[in-house]
């Protein structure tokens, strides 16, 4: 049987049109399932996007986002780098890439350090040069830029210029970045000013603020935010918590403390707030702070069981042994 042109050409463009949406309908299973925090069952589907599909780039970013999760650095980097140079206009492909190898970096030796150090530079400025708000980009400079040695591209002169740039985009955040800086220049006045400035641009940044008195050790000055902002709002959870680590911090208001921890440990914490395995460890250092071994050691215990890499919490097993 003979077919026309314009009939054999209608079947290809089906076809073709078909393999394009099961391609977008496996990303999107796999997309789910990762929001489903379904990790396991992501990444087996999304190991089936082939790379020459147009979906694999985005894949990649995904199951790069669920190693750096999982803190598989090392794979995270891999599949962040592909993802980048399948599709090199994407800015989050570039930070992300510059964020897994910075995390490698963090207990790499020194010449290794050497050889990711341009690498994540490179690529957080190419997330910028593509995304010129691109906030994380511009943060992680600033990290890099305050601690990496000169020879390598450190410099605070150039971790300002960051700052007042980020300042033009979001001001507030600009001098959350400034603070930050001065304060790693162990200029802490100028330091106070940006995160009051901070603040004041945008009272909901106040706890920055109040993270940096406990920093110095003004406790009191810390306490008075929280507890001011507490009757603002007294459903606040993230508030609830922090005033709970600050009584474990300080050792000041004990009371106070393991009762705010107690209501934060009642309550189900939402994605990037702090985990009951930080409370946990919290409570255990107000039980020890007030004497009480055998609470600590169960606090602790459990803090450990829920996240077994919480370094304080194994610290703190080791003193109430």
């Amino acid at each position: 049987m003979k077919y026309s042109n314009q009939y054999l050409l209608f079947i290809l463009c089906f076809v073709s049109s078909i393999t394009i949406s099961i391609a977008q309908s496996t990303l999107q299973k796999g997309k789910t399932a990762y929001e489903s925090n379904k990790k396991a069952e992501a990444k087996k589907i999304l190991a089936t996007i082939d790379d020459d599909k147009s979906d694999y780039a985005e894949a990649q970013y995904i199951l790069g986002r669920i190693a750096f999760d999982e803190q598989d650095y090392e794979s995270a980097a891999d599949f962040f780098e592909e993802a980048s140079d399948t599709n090199p206009k994407n800015p989050d492909y570039h930070n992300w890439y510059g964020n897994a190898l910075g995390n490698i970096a963090k207990d790499a030796n020194p010449l290794r350090q050497g050889m990711l150090a341009p690498k994540m530079k490179a690529a957080w400025e190419k997330a910028i040069e593509l995304d010129a708000k691109n906030m994380d980009a511009r943060l992680s400079l600033i990290e890099y830029y305050t601690q990496a040695p000169s020879f390598m591209g450190g410099s605070y002169e150039k971790a300002h210029q960051m700052a007042s740039q980020i300042k033009k985009i979001d001001l507030a955040e600009g001098h959350r970045a400034a603070g930050n800086i001065y304060y790693r220049e162990k200029k802490i006045t100028e330091a106070e000013k940006e995160f009051i400035a901070m603040a004041k641009v945008d009272p909901k940044k106040i706890s920055g603020l109040a993270s940096f008195y406990a920093q110095q050790k003004q406790y009191e000055k810390a306490f008075a935010i929280y507890e001011e902002e507490l009757k603002k709002d007294n459903s606040n959870m993230s508030v609830v918590y922090q005033l709970g680590r600050l009584s474990a911090v300080s050792g000041l208001k004990l009371e106070q403390g393991e009762m705010h921890l107690k209501k934060y440990l009642a309550y189900q914490p939402q994605k990037n707030e702090p985990t009951h395995a930080g409370a946990y460890m919290r409570l255990g250092n107000i039980y020890e702070k007030k004497g009480n071994k055998a609470e600590a050691k169960q606090a602790y215990s459990l803090s450990l069981k829920l996240d077994p890499n919480t370094k304080e919490a194994k610290e703190g097993m080791e003193r109430v042994k």
